[in-house]
């Protein structure tokens, strides 16, 4: 091996750009190997409760839903109100 100039030469420099490629390579591995465990998954995501499923809401509760959702709806333009 020729050697390095000036203070690429130094072990100490070579050793810490070895740990930095491998560590990037180690890095980029895990993560292309979770998204395709992630892409793998048809498992259906699982069912989250909500409350107004199985509680009886009064007549308040309905109109202050009502009000809330009234201001969510989308405008004319396609925008939130």
């Amino acid at each position: 091996m020729s050697s390095l100039p000036g203070q690429f030469s130094d072990p100490r420099v070579i050793t810490l750009f070895g740990l930095l490629a491998v560590s990037a390579a180690v890095w980029v591995a895990l993560g292309l190997r979770s998204r395709a465990r992630r892409a793998q998954a048809d498992v259906p995501l699982e069912r989250v409760w909500h409350p107004q499923e199985t509680v009886p809401l009064t007549p308040a509760e309905e109109h202050a839903f009502g009000q809330v959702v009234s201001r969510l709806s989308v405008g004319s333009a396609g925008r939130l109100r």
